[in-house]
C-alpha cells in the first residue's frame, strides 16, 4: 500500500476541509476560490544526494487581496531524525523558487506518542542565526473522541489514525463511517474517505463481529443501511482487487522466468544474489530489463543495471 499516495489524494481532495479542521485561523484568511495545486515540486538534497518530492503544495490568495501565498503540507508516516531540517529545506526551496510566503505544515501518521519537533534552529554561542517553525499535526497525540462531532470529511478519515485503545478499534471505525454517512458528499469523495478508513483501520474477523454488534446498538435503521452499503462495497472491491493482483502476479512471474532463461542462455548460471534481485522486480522493471538486456555484454552490465534501477 502506498501510504504517501493515499494521504496525498486525501489532502488534495479535501484540502479546505483539512485546513478548516486543524487550522481555523489559516482557513479564515484563505481564498477558497483561488486554490491551485503545484505538481511535482521536486528538490535535491545536496548533502545526501537524494531527491524528495513535496507531498502537497497549494497556491492560493489571501482573502480579499490579490497577494498570493503557498501552503505546504508534508505527510510523514515514520519518525525521522532529520525531518525538521528537511522541512526547512522544502521551505527555503519553495520560497526561492516562487518568491511567495510559505505556510509549512507537517502531518504525522505514525503511532509513536513522542512529540515531534516544531522547529529547526541554527545557533552559535553568541548568535541565533535561524529559528524556522512549522505547524505540527501528530495524529497519535489526538483523541478520536474529540472529532466525532465534527461535520468534516477529514475528521471522518483521520480518526482512523488517532490514538485509541486496541479494544476501541471497532467503535472507532463505526464512528468514522457514522460521521461519513451524515455528510452530504459527492460519490467520489465518499468513496475516497471510505477506502481510506478501510485501509487504515482493517478489522480482524472477531473485530468485525463486534463492529456489527455495536452498529446494531448505536445506529438508527437509516444509518445502519448506509454503513452496511459501504462495508459491502469494500468486500466486493476486495474480491476484484484480489483477482486483479492475482493476474498481475501471474504476468510478473511469467516475465521473470522468461528473462532468467534468456540471461542464463547467454551468460550461463547466474549468481544467487542476481537471480534474487531479478525475482523481486515488479512487472514494469522486468519488461525494461528484458529490453535493456539485449545490449548487455556480460554480468557486469547486468549488475550495473540492477543497481541503478
Amino acid at each position: 500500500m502506498d501510504h504517501d499516495r493515499i494521504f496525498k489524494e486525501l489532502l488534495q481532495t479535501c484540502f479546505t476541509e483539512f485546513v478548516e479542521l486543524f487550522l481555523p485561523q489559516l482557513a479564515a484568511c484563505l481564498d477558497r476560490t483561488a486554490i491551485e495545486f503545484l505538481d511535482k515540486e521536486v528538490f535535491t538534497d545536496l548533502a545526501a544526494g537524494a531527491k524528495h518530492e513535496a507531498d502537497v503544495v497549494a497556491k492560493t490568495k489571501f482573502l480579499g487581496q490579490d497577494s498570493c501565498f503557498l501552503v505546504h503540507v508534508e505527510h510523514q508516516a515514520q519518525r525521522q531524525a532529520e525531518f525538521a531540517r528537511r522541512m526547512f529545506g522544502y521551505f527555503s526551496s519553495l520560497y526561492s523558487r516562487h518568491h511567495l510566503p510559505v505556510y509549512p505544515i507537517a502531518l504525522f501518521s505514525h503511532g509513536s506518542l513522542q512529540p515531534e519537533p516544531e522547529e529547526y534552529c541554527v545557533a552559535f554561542p553568541d548568535l541565533d542565526v535561524l529559528r524556522f517553525r512549522f505547524r505540527v499535526i501528530q495524529l497519535s497525540r489526538l483523541n478520536w473522541r474529540d472529532f466525532t462531532g465534527q461535520a468534516n470529511p477529514v475528521a471522518s478519515a483521520l480518526m482512523a489514525r488517532m490514538a485509541m485503545a486496541p479494544e476501541e478499534r471497532p467503535r472507532v471505525k463505526l464512528e468514522c463511517l457514522r460521521l461519513l454517512v451524515k455528510l452530504a458528499l459527492d460519490p467520489a469523495k465518499r468513496h475516497l474517505i471510505s477506502a481510506f478508513v478501510d485501509n487504515y483501520l482493517r478489522l480482524t474477523a472477531q473485530e468485525e463481529l463486534l463492529f456489527e454488534k455495536e452498529a446494531g446498538k448505536v445506529l438508527d435503521r437509516n444509518e445502519q443501511s448506509k454503513v452496511m452499503e459501504l462495508t459491502t462495497s469494500w468486500k466486493e472491491e476486495g474480491i476484484e482487487i484480489g483477482r486483479q493482483e492475482g493476474r498481475q502476479e501471474g504476468r510478473r512471474e511469467e516475465a521473470c522466468q522468461l528473462i532468467l532463461r534468456q540471461l542464463k542462455r547467454r551468460f550461463g548460471p547466474l549468481p544467487a544474489e542476481l537471480e534474487s534481485q531479478i525475482g523481486q522486480l515488479p512487472i514494469e522493471r522486468l519488461e525494461n530489463l528484458g529490453e535493456a538486456s539485449v545490449d548487455f555484454a556480460g554480468l557486469a552490465e547486468l549488475r550495473s543495471w540492477l543497481s541503478s534501477h
